[in-house]
């Protein structure tokens, strides 16, 4: 459900509809002309049984599911990105529940799943450190994580613009998104083992942006 009874927001709904439809209509493009599409097929390479994805978004990556994952169970908190969402569900080539719920407060159980998914959304979420307390508690003992996120830039001017973006618009304009987090050391200090990954620059060409330092790997709970 969106909403309880007496209307108001339920607490799996987080609204951000300007940058809902923004992403809508935008993500796609990058997807075919940054090389983001080809980093979220690698991302889900090789997965199988069941699968968490949190932070879906508009179910960009279900159509790259293979086809030993089982079922997949994909959190997504804003409405409009929700529906979208189903839509693409009824599309993909597995099995894709859609539910509402917040990274921080996953509605499943706990040791339910052999994989989670989390892309481009560790930057969003309004507490990092639960979040990813909750992908280990729903991941069973030895399960993976698999995520593709931005980063924090290596040099210092970089860093820099990314820390006056964070204390000002960015987040504002693009959902809660931080450029400027660490979510690799956030991963390790989460517990996960085995955490590896290799830095990619989104687009590889052209002049970078505040979001063009990347990560993709992978961890697992102990």
């Amino acid at each position: 459900m969106d909403a309880d009874e007496d209307g108001t927001p339920s607490r799996g709904t987080v609204r951000h509809p300007l940058f809902a439809r923004y992403y809508a209509r935008f993500a796609p493009a990058l997807d075919e002309r940054a090389g983001v599409g080809a980093h979220r097929t690698e991302l889900s390479a090789g997965l199988s049984g069941r699968v968490v994805e949190v932070g879906a978004g508009s179910g960009l990556n279900f159509a790259r599911y293979p086809p030993t994952v089982r079922r997949v169970v994909a959190v997504e908190p804003e409405p409009e990105l929700r529906r979208l969402a189903r839509d693409a569900a009824s599309r993909a080539p597995v099995p894709v529940d859609v539910v509402p719920g917040t990274a921080e407060e996953l509605p499943l159980d706990d040791g339910e799943f052999d994989a989670a998914v989390v892309s481009l959304v560790l930057c969003s979420v309004r507490d990092l450190e639960r979040a990813l307390a909750e992908l280990r508690r729903v991941l069973r003992p030895g399960g993976e994580l698999r995520f593709y996120e931005h980063v924090r830039a290596r040099g210092p001017v970089g860093f820099l613009l990314q820390r006056a973006l964070d204390r000002t618009v960015w987040p504002r304009l693009f959902g809660g998104c931080h450029t400027g987090r660490d979510p690799v050391a956030a991963i390790g200090a989460a517990g996960f083992v085995g955490v590896s990954h290799r830095r990619l620059r989104v687009p590889e060409r052209g002049l970078p942006t505040p979001v063009s330092a990347h990560v993709l790997g992978g961890a697992r709970r102990p």
